[in-house]
């Protein structure tokens, strides 16, 4: 069974030391709880790939709280800019028109944004943008109560650099120096992830959480063709799943910790008994390892209160709520797995773990 009961427990107690297998780094209950998180979520996953009944978990923190997936590119929002963004033949694909949807889309990262202004506006190109137009879209939205960014991350307001009164008419003059910069020709020619990084890095309201995301979201494009296993940058709630994780971190970076997970799943998930059900073969590569510390954050908010992380947050906001439009799973072709998902392949272990009262976990009770 996956239903389990947390002892409260005082905010103050240290986490408890439960393995030192990655001497010298020294890890706590919650290291355990990543992986089964990780596992359980990504079968969670193929449950509703594969049409399983609700509920779809017996976790009762998994069933009750919104998590993002194991694999940063299965989400939601990034599957619809993989599909309805990137990837599209009814409109230009050259760097330039790719790069530009790209970081239009990410820079207000909604879909319901996006769709505003493909009604609005026609078909979204590069040659055709003119400032009034996308400003007068944006305002009329807001006029309206509607609202045009994610919650998802905060964008600064850009209003020091660019002058503009609206929080959206900075970002559109933030993308308007891009492109007059030749930033999507300089993302193609550069040699590695980190390059792309900090070519993003060097624009206002761009910090390294921002820049670490954006050139992830290019990357999925023909554009580039880095490794997701290239280069890692931490975000803010990954340091605290960090914090959480190891007690002692043995001198390693937060960067050098993610790594060592992402080299490490096998042997973790093999160590814990644990059938990790990858993405059509795909491993985990650093940026889901990045992204699932924040997500053990969360969860060990509740299944792990004893654990202090950076910020001192208590509670999951969100509650998960099932989204009536099903998601016809896609990626990035040069992936190779796309054949896979039309064939209607799945990996055994997530068929096996897709059973009624399949279960593959331990209670995380600290």
């Amino acid at each position: 069974m996956l239903e389990f009961d947390y002892p409260a427990a005082p905010a103050n107690v240290a986490p408890v030391i439960v393995s030192t297998h990655l001497a010298p780094a020294k890890t706590t209950a919650v290291y355990d709880s990543y992986w089964r998180f990780a596992a359980e979520r990504q079968r969670v996953f193929y449950r509703r790939v594969l049409d399983t009944p609700w509920p779809w978990t017996q976790n009762r923190v998994m069933a009750i709280y919104k998590f993002t997936n194991a694999y940063r590119a299965s989400d939601r929002v990034s599957q619809y800019l993989i599909r309805n963004v990137i990837y599209r033949d009814d409109l230009p694909n050259s760097v330039d028109e790719v790069v530009f949807r790209i970081l239009l889309f990410k820079l207000f990262n909604k879909i319901e944004t996006w769709e505003r202004l493909e009604r609005g506006l026609g078909p979204i190109s590069f040659a055709d943008y003119r400032f009034d137009r996308y400003d007068e879209v944006l305002t009329t939205a807001m006029a309206a109560g509607h609202r045009v960014y994610s919650a998802a991350y905060i964008m600064p307001p850009g209003s020091s650099a660019f002058g503009c009164k609206a929080k959206h008419q900075n970002h559109l003059k933030l993308l308007e120096m891009m492109m007059a910069h030749r930033l999507p020709e300089k993302l193609a020619s550069a040699r590695s992830m980190q390059k792309g990084f900090e070519l993003l890095r060097e624009y206002p309201t761009i910090g390294d959480f921002l820049a670490y995301q954006f050139v992830t979201d290019v990357n999925y494009s023909e554009v580039t063709d880095f490794s997701e296993m290239d280069f890692v940058i931490p975000g803010p709630g990954a340091r605290d799943g960090l914090r959480k994780c190891f007690a002692d971190t043995g001198g390693l970076s937060d960067a050098e910790l993610i790594r060592l997970m992402a080299d490490r799943q096998e042997q973790e998930c093999a160590r814990l008994g644990l059938e990790f059900p990858s993405l059509w073969g795909r491993p985990l590569q650093l940026i889901d390892c990045q992204n699932l510390f924040c997500e053990v954050d969360k969860y060990a908010r509740v299944a792990h209160p004893e654990a202090a992380g950076l910020t001192g947050r208590t509670r999951i906001k969100q509650k998960f709520a099932a989204q009536a439009q099903p998601i016809e799973f896609w990626y990035p072709p040069k992936w190779g797995i796309n054949d896979r998902i039309a064939a209607g392949a799945v990996p055994n272990e997530a068929f096996e773990a897709s059973r009624p009262g399949a279960a593959n976990a331990q209670d995380d009770s600290a």
